[in-house]
């Protein structure tokens, strides 16, 4: 997902952001001195800053004079007036900036000293002599310290081993600063895995600290340290409360106390033992008119009980079941898959559009266009349009309900149980959706989660309060509360008053403006001393993310990804937006996967895994996917269940075989069953799993011959050590700038996939254009037709995001989130093209089309496309074979073939150039695009082509298969 590089980015920019930051304010004073430790390469020094509340100097600032009681240091004193601190950045005068990352400095009055990124309050050079003693929490053999005091210079790397006494997952150095007092800081572990603070650095003073998940604690005390036992009890919950909606039980009760602290709470329904970390828990699929007692009981570190509070509840009539539905079947390579941002395709009830409260900012509202546009009802309207291009599948993007700014796309999941109402309408539900595609022979992939929620948590698992006060700077940020109501993206205050609340929807159950009982954000609420953009005052837990514990680590990690090849990015947070669930907590993972079995009961035929690669390939092979074969053997059986089609996105954005040699972070390690034993607990399992392969490395990887041909014959695939997961074709992807480097950079990976016949092949997507452009694919329409002809005849199943079979919004940025209207990039609203009515009597065959959608129906491309969709469909070999160059002489030329279930497909492949086939069968061969008959009789076939995008396929006649002669009529590319 493209979001996730927005933090990132914000990092690498080199001209001063003007933001507000999260910083507490200083003691108030009028005046402050400011000492900066300037980079050796400048010679002049400006500050520029803003007072809190004041406007900013005009660039570049004023400047700094040098600091004679210490070289390399600048000074000056500033007045602020009444302010008690300020924003501050600093430059050379000739565009080179310091504003700490992009983030600004946030410092109060008196004495400040900013030197490498780190803010203290002593003078420079002062003749004190100053130590500091870190304890690192850490899994590593080996642990090292790489640091810098301030004004000094950094240790030689990896650093000083930490290898003072310390206690079981702790290590421990204590260090000399001088006359510093502060520094800065990383670990390592010797071997190329770093914690950089997600590329910040830790930023640490004196005296004992602890550094523990990202998160530092100054002024700490030893976790070394033995206290005394624990044996007091916390106190019982009180006010239990328990409500029945049908068959799901709603808990809730007011936080137990502590003299230590609530560690969680043990629920008891019968002879069942559930758990919550919240004043809170949802009990679903009960059985229907039944009484069910409950008893809740506090529960400390020490593991201390507190007596229990019970209540009894009696659950109401069974949940109407669903109508349900049976996926179509079949092997998953047979189709071609069109894939398409469903509320950005066709927009069938104007009703459900929404859009947002981005809607003014990002320009959308002057184009007319909402976010959520399209829905489930125009894309039924269209499924004749998909089924006329020639697709039998087709890929939609997460149906789940969203509470994000910005969550048109559906990433942003919030309640997994529901689907977004702004995608159904009366007569097209999801439901309907897949009955009616069904209907048609178009299968449904769903794109699912389950690495992330939103940062709003997820609902009936863990929503955070955030702190919130109705004051007159944020009442129309935060809603009036109203007892039982909750969240309705329908809802959206269309007619506020205040600009900036427009498009919002009901938040008013999130905040609070006291702490809520299992509150754990330090100092909730508290002024930071920095600003809105709109200048009002920030305050301390006031937006969830990472670092701040507003998300209970059992359920969701609690730090930024600063290692994207290291095991931090398996266990971090991706972007602000994206609250990352800690998938190796049972808790979590029978959520998820109760989720998603409503869905495969509803007849899905697949599911697309967003962010794969960001869970330990472990925890996919000992929870999910034998969750799913298990859910899917128990609606189909064994054998239909292995129909439905699981493909992963493992972003590896590189052009090598193995994502910068790691191998836990590329694409075909997740095809692969796990090859030895780890621990029973999964945290320690998935260190473990990394760790053991990682240190095998590339070279000692599993190999398959399942994508081959044995010379000219069809062997049966071996799957005794397939996961159970497919993947997205990322090498194919990441080169399709020009087919010929994806055909040849494809064919480097494949023995290191279980079985490359089953990778999802495309162009360009939601995200990315190849070698991870930023903007929908640009070559031009010949390279277009070479593509497509390429990926509808090589290994693998071929997949078009929608309009590029016109080339809708090439070279357009695919995303700039609400900074720019919609209609400007590569997620624009497509339905202009399809407006008018399309009847298809067959794949890529259209009986009848009027209006614009016949002028689109008639563009080259899609005539090549709807071609290139019935010579695949005419040809086994095409779909399910096995390839090979052996004896092939020619560029993109290769042999596939596939025997089984009584076929036996046979064909020569030549793309846009010619090639000489030797060593293959003696028979008739018909080529599916000319209908040219060649009879072979010494074992060898020359194909005679020089046209981009053109093709040849040449069929064996075989007993089994007879070659299906022409397919089609001739188009502009193939002919």
């Amino acid at each position: 997902m493209s979001q996730i590089l927005r933090r990132a980015l914000a990092v690498l920019c080199a001209v001063p952001l003007l933001l507000s930051t999260q910083l507490p304010a200083a003691n108030a004073a009028t005046t402050v001195t400011v000492y900066y430790q300037a980079p050796t390469s400048w010679t002049t020094v400006n500050i520029h800053y803003a007072p809190t509340g004041g406007a900013w100097t005009t660039a570049p600032g004023v400047a700094m004079s040098a600091y004679s009681g210490c070289s390399g240091w600048y000074v000056k004193q500033l007045d602020l007036g009444a302010a008690t601190g300020m924003q501050v950045v600093f430059n050379n005068g000739s565009g080179t900036w310091d504003n700490n990352s992009g983030a600004n400095y946030s410092v109060g009055t008196g004495v400040v000293t900013v030197s490498g990124g780190a803010v203290s309050s002593s003078v420079p050079c002062s003749t004190a002599s100053n130590a500091a003693t870190v304890y690192y929490k850490t899994s590593w053999t080996t642990t090292y310290l790489h640091y810098a005091p301030s004004g000094g210079s950094w240790t030689t790397v990896p650093g000083v081993v930490m290898n003072e006494e310390a206690c079981t997952g702790w290590v421990r150095k204590t260090v000399s600063l001088g006359t510093a007092t502060a520094w800065s800081a990383t670990f390592t572990n010797g071997s190329g895995t770093w914690d950089n603070n997600s590329g910040r650095n830790y930023a640490l003073g004196t005296g004992t600290i602890t550094v523990n998940g990202g998160v530092v604690t100054a002024n700490a005390t030893s976790p070394c340290t033995t206290a005394p036992a624990d044996t007091t009890a916390p106190t019982p919950p009180t006010a239990l409360t328990a409500t029945a909606a049908g068959t799901t039980v709603t808990l809730g009760w007011t936080a137990a106390t502590d003299n230590v602290g609530v560690a969680g709470y043990r629920i008891t329904r019968g002879s069942t033992v559930l758990s919550s970390s919240t004043t809170g828990y949802t009990d679903r699929g009960l059985s229907a008119n039944t009484a069910y007692t409950y008893q809740v009981q506090a529960l400390d570190a020490a593991g201390n009980l507190s007596t229990a509070a019970s209540a009894t509840v009696t659950t109401g009539a069974a949940d109407p079941a669903p109508a349900g539905g049976e996926m179509l079947g079949g092997d998953p390579r047979k189709d071609s898959i069109y894939f398409i941002l469903t509320a950005r395709f066709n927009d069938g009830d104007t009703t459900n559009n929404r859009g947002g409260s981005q809607h003014t900012k990002s320009g959308n509202e002057a184009n007319g266009d909402p976010m959520f546009r399209g829905d489930f009802k125009g894309l039924v309207d269209k499924l004749d349009y998909i089924k006329g291009l020639g697709f039998s599948a087709i890929w939609i993007t997460p149906v789940v309900l969203n509470r994000s700014d910005y969550d048109f796309h559906g990433y942003h999941g919030w309640d997994f149980y529901e689907v977004d109402p702004r995608l159904e309408s009366d007569g097209a539900s999801y439901q309907e959706l897949i009955d009616k595609a069904h209907a048609k022979g178009l299968k449904i992939y769903q794109d699912i989660v389950l690495n992330h929620s939103s940062r709003w948590g997820a609902n009936g698992l863990y929503t955070p309060t955030v702190y919130g006060v109705r004051d007159s700077q944020w009442n129309w940020y935060y809603s009036e509360k109203v007892a039982g109501k909750t969240y309705n993206p329908l809802e959206e205050d269309s007619g506020a008053t205040n600009a900036l609340a427009k498009g919002r929807t009901y938040n008013g159950d999130l905040w609070s403006s006291t702490a809520p009982a299992s509150n754990t954000c330090p100092n909730y609420g508290v002024a930071t001393g920095g600003k809105s953009p709109e200048g009002y005052t920030l305050y301390n837990c006031q937006w969830p993310q990472p670092t701040n514990k507003m998300f209970p680590s059992n359920l969701y990690h609690q730090c930024w990804i600063g290692n994207w090849e290291g095991e931090d990015a398996r266990s971090c947070w991706l972007h602000e937006d994206l609250a990352d669930f800690n998938t190796e907590n049972s808790v979590v993972q029978d959520y998820l996967i109760g989720a998603y079995e409503k869905y495969i009961d509803m007849g899905v035929d697949g599911f697309r895994i967003d962010t794969a690669v960001h869970i330990p390939r472990v925890t996919w092979n000992r929870r999910f996917l034998p969750a799913f074969q298990q859910i899917l053997t128990e609606k189909y059986g064994a054998t239909k269940a292995k129909d439905f089609y699981i493909f992963g996105e493992v972003a590896a954005f590189v052009n090598d075989k193995w994502n910068r040699g790691s191998v836990n972070h590329s694409a075909q390690f997740f095809t692969w069953k796990e090859r030895k034993d780890y621990s029973a607990n999964d945290v320690t399992a998935a260190i473990e799993q990394f760790d053991y392969e990682n240190n095998l490395g590339t070279g000692n990887q599993p190999t398959s011959t399942n994508a081959f041909l044995s010379g000219n014959t069809y062997h049966t695939p071996d799957y005794s050590r397939f996961s159970g997961m497919n993947i997205i074709d990322m090498r194919m992807h990441m080169n399709f700038s020009d087919a010929n480097n994806a055909y040849w950079n494809g064919k480097d990976s494949d023995d290191s996939v279980n079985d490359a016949t089953y990778n999802v092949v495309y162009v360009d997507s939601h995200d990315y254009g190849p070698n991870k452009s930023s903007t929908r694919y640009t070559g031009g329409t010949d390279a277009w037709a070479e593509n497509m002809t390429l990926m509808w005849t090589f290994r693998g199943i071929p997949t078009l995001y929608y309009g590029s079979e016109i080339e809708f919004q090439a070279g357009k940025q695919i995303d700039c989130g609400p900074i720019c209207p919609l209609a400007t990039t590569g997620r624009a609203y497509y339905g202009a093209n399809l407006a008018g009515s399309v009847t298809a009597s067959d794949y890529g065959v259209v009986s009848s089309a009027s209006g614009q959608v016949a002028t689109t129906l008639n563009q080259p491309l899609v005539k090549h496309l709807q071609r290139l969709n019935q010579i695949r469909r005419a040809v086994p070999a095409l779909q399910m074979g096995q390839y090979s160059t052996e004896g092939v002489s020619g560029n993109m030329a290769y042999k596939r073939r596939y025997t089984a279930g009584g076929v036996d497909s046979f064909a020569l492949i030549a793309v846009s150039a010619g090639a000489t086939f030797s060593g293959i069968p003696n028979g008739t061969y018909v080529d599916a695009v000319t209908g040219d008959t060649k009879t072979v009789t010494g074992g060898s076939l020359t194909i005679d082509l020089n046209a981009k995008g053109n093709l040849r396929v040449y069929v064996l006649n075989t007993s089994a298969t007879p070659a299906p002669g022409k397919v089609g009529t001739a188009t502009a590319y193939l002919k």
